[in-house]
């Protein structure tokens, strides 16, 4: 996960043959492409669209500052256990009464990232997915 304030995130989750879904919100714009199923999903990056393609129902600048240290209003529980400069450990109850719970293994405050880094990911020829969809394409694995 990366970003860059105010509204840039990058979002990717492994998969054993490379990324099962790269999620970039840029603009307002949301697109997940999930490359070895050959799809992607676009929308408007939303709470509601985080909510439907990854089970967290908060917008970019949310999720950012939950990521450093800063609760949402919107979370019913929040708890950061720091490292050195930002949170190793992230424990949220979400909106909906879902858990989130994030260890953080290697966290960086100025990294290097390339100029492409919040590009959305190339979907040139992909089919295009709902939400739903898109959700059931990563975590039904």
């Amino acid at each position: 996960m990366a970003f860059r304030r105010p509204d840039a995130l990058r979002v990717e989750i492994p998969g054993p043959l490379g990324p099962r879904l790269v999620a970039v919100a840029r603009d307002g714009q949301l697109v997940a492409v999930f490359p070895g199923d050959h799809c992607v999903f676009t929308g408007e990056a939303g709470a509601d669209a985080f909510a439907s393609l990854l089970g967290i129902a908060l917008d970019p600048s949310e999720i950012m500052d939950l990521l450093v240290g800063v609760s949402s209003p919107k979370l019913r529980a929040y708890r950061a256990g720091w490292g050195a400069k930002l949170p190793s450990v992230i424990e949220a109850t979400l909106p909906d009464g879902g858990r989130l719970n994030v260890q953080v293994e290697d966290a960086d405050l100025d990294p290097s990232l390339g100029s492409r880094a919040f590009d959305a990911p190339a979907s040139g020829g992909f089919r295009p997915v709902t939400a739903a969809e898109a959700r059931e394409l990563w975590s039904a694995r």
